[in-house]
């Protein structure tokens, strides 16, 4: 892939005249690269295959960020371009097979967490239903399709984004309709598995859609986990877009349409509320029964990635006081130390940042000098290993969990090439950053 070495060099290049510093070049240069010489399997037996590191699986959501970065050069390099393909085929594939699952293996093999008490298939690593997990599948064949032009990868498009809007739909009322179920017998951590007998947080309907789990694979505390329903908005519009525009499907571009202002009509309803000295902000998740939890979580999408998921301008009002929230001690896993200060995660030690949360940080941002400080500061911390890592302690860097964490390489890649000018970060289609009408914000107001 010749190409891609090209504009590997020209982005490093870029940066190393911006930065001055050849360590952020050279560890651009290594994390780009791993994902294509390593994580990704592309084989004849498993066609895009993509590793999630250290686990030997591979996870919608993960994968989609994981190819995220490679999407700036995809019009520039068509052997680049049919690799993800490939991985957007698998991912629409994988969604027909199972839209409730969040990970699958290679090939029917059975590996995985087969002890679970739920409807596993040999394909299935791991059947944790999580919202986020199938918004990947629709933005990655959108951002493709939107990027190069390619329509070879959407065979079945059509058929995935209709099985995902009917899990969408049912879970906008668990209780009563959801057939899923999920036990984990002897979890690791409460957050493994659900209560009540599987069948997770109780939640009133809301017009917000329910997710067993979060985007780190914790369960939800209340059910109706807020980045991920704002994720679904976009990816609905984004579905909406092709199926209108590639396949001439109005009457789903309209079903997907209305559905995603269902969702996005909750989310002001339901999701946003009054915290002191910090006025209005975004809850991370509530239940429609009058309880909201305020935190945020690392793993994307999040409350701090709003703007970068294609939601909401950065300049939105309560968006910014959301961020001012998140990035302070009010946020629980808000953790500051010796070496670093950063978001972290209930999936992780106390204490723990996560270089995610940095990358995050750095790109829903305006300012070129924070995001140059935290492109050193996810260098200083990399526990000299040229690799981005899940977390890492602030206090000592050395102390990490997961020393492949493919999805961290990917955000790390993302924010140099964001400082080194391939802006990828284009709003969705039918909303401007996904921004709410104003009769949507009018309606939760009432």
């Amino acid at each position: 892939m010749a190409h891609i070495a090209d504009g590997m060099a020209r982005a490093t290049a870029t940066l190393v005249e911006r930065h001055t510093s050849t360590r952020i070049a050279k560890t651009f240069e290594r994390c780009f690269a791993l994902t294509l010489d390593a994580a990704v399997q592309d084989t004849e037996t498993a066609p895009g295959f993509v590793v999630t590191g250290d686990i030997p699986a591979m996870w919608l959501r993960d994968s989609y960020w994981q190819m995220h970065p490679y999407l700036r050069l995809a019009d520039r390099d068509g052997s680049l371009a049919s690799l993800i393909s490939q991985v957007s085929r698998r991912q629409l594939h994988d969604a027909c097979r199972d839209p409730y699952a969040n990970a699958f293996n290679a090939e029917p093999n059975g590996a995985g967490h087969h002890g679970d008490h739920t409807v596993m298939s040999p394909w299935v690593w791991e059947r944790k239903y999580e919202v986020d997990s199938l918004c990947a599948p629709i933005c990655l064949a959108h951002g493709l399709w939107e990027r190069t032009g390619k329509t070879d990868h959407l065979d079945e498009f059509l058929g995935a984004l209709r099985a995902i809007m009917a899990v969408w739909r049912i879970e906008q009322d668990h209780d009563h309709l959801s057939p899923y179920r999920f036990e984990r017998p002897d979890p690791n951590a409460p957050t493994d598995t659900l209560i009540r007998n599987g069948l997770g947080p109780r939640c009133a309907p809301t017009g917000l859609t329910w997710s067993a789990f979060r985007p780190s694979d914790d369960a939800t505390t209340l059910g109706y986990n807020i980045p991920g329903n704002a994720m679904a908005v976009v990816a609905l519009h984004q579905g909406a877009h092709v199926a209108r525009a590639v396949f001439r499907r109005s009457d789903i571009a309209v079903e997907a349409e209305t559905l995603a202002n269902q969702i996005d009509e909750a989310i002001w309803r339901h999701g946003v509320v009054e915290v002191d000295g910090h006025g209005p902000v975004f809850a991370y998740e509530v239940d429609g029964l009058g309880n909201q939890l305020l935190m945020d979580d690392a793993n994307l999408p999040s409350l701090l990635a709003l703007p970068f998921i294609g939601w909401i301008s950065q300049d939105d009002d309560v968006y910014l006081s959301t961020r001012e929230w998140v990035l302070s001690e009010a946020n629980p896993y808000w953790h500051s130390g010796t070496y670093a200060k950063g978001v972290g995660s209930p999936h992780t030690p106390s204490s723990y940042v996560w270089p995610i949360a940095l990358a995050v940080e750095g790109l829903t941002t305006s300012d070129v000098n924070r995001q140059r400080q935290i492109l050193d500061l996810m260098c200083a911390t990399d526990g000299d290993t040229g690799l981005m890592h899940e977390s890492f302690d602030v206090n000592d860097p050395s102390h990490y969990t997961r020393p492949w964490f493919s999805w961290a390489n990917a955000m790390f890649c993302e924010l140099c090439l964001q400082v080194s000018g391939r802006d990828l970060n284009r709003p969705p289609m039918a909303l401007p950053r996904g921004r709410p009408t104003d009769s949507s914000r009018a309606k939760a107001d009432q």
